[in-house]
């Protein structure tokens, strides 16, 4: 039997949906960079990037099980890294809306925080502006370097409507950009 560290994704992810604890744990050291820097760029918060990578590590312990492997592993992880995020950002929502509803308004730290100084930062913070879609599409295609292929996979829409997003979200972008004085 091959050392963990020199097991393919597709063996550790038959080894894990067989119980094995240890594959298990190479899979998810191996994959965490790439699910906390996925969280990251669609929320832009350390703190709630971390909460969503850690949120995804517990749902894969469940989740492994239903992958079939006819993508990408990356990809599927992907999905299950942006249902995490839609999920935290609804609750978040929720938790909003009681606030305001009892009159507590408390400013968390770093949510307050003047326009970021750094233009690539204020593009992805333009970018966490975008329609569910838009976003989705832009952060797969520009901030993880997927094909329009890949990310229409891990959408679940088609490659042509990927493109569709993309351009509509340039276009969206370009507004957001001049009316911030970014452009």
């Amino acid at each position: 039997m091959l050392d963990e560290s020199e097991a393919s994704d597709a063996e550790l992810i038959g080894r894990a949906k067989g119980g094995d604890r240890g594959a298990f744990s190479k899979l998810l050291e191996r994959h965490y960079d790439f699910v906390y820097r996925a969280a990251y760029r669609w929320c832009g918060k350390k703190a709630d990037a971390e909460d969503i990578a850690q949120e995804v590590c517990v749902r894969l312990g469940r989740a492994i099980r239903d992958y079939r492997g006819g993508g990408a592993f990356t990809t599927w992880l992907y999905s299950v890294t942006l249902n995490a995020a839609r999920d935290m950002m609804r609750k978040s929502a929720r938790d909003m809306a009681k606030t305001e509803a009892y009159g507590v308004h408390a400013l968390i730290s770093g949510e307050a925080s003047a326009e970021p100084e750094d233009p690539a930062e204020a593009l992805w913070a333009a970018v966490r502006q975008l329609p569910d879609k838009q976003r989705d599409a832009v952060l797969l295609v520009y901030g993880e370097g997927l094909s329009h292929a890949a990310a229409a996979e891990a959408m679940a829409i088609s490659e042509t409507t990927v493109s569709w997003h993309v351009h509509e979200a340039k276009k969206r972008l370009k507004t957001l950009m001049r009316s911030a004085g970014e452009v």
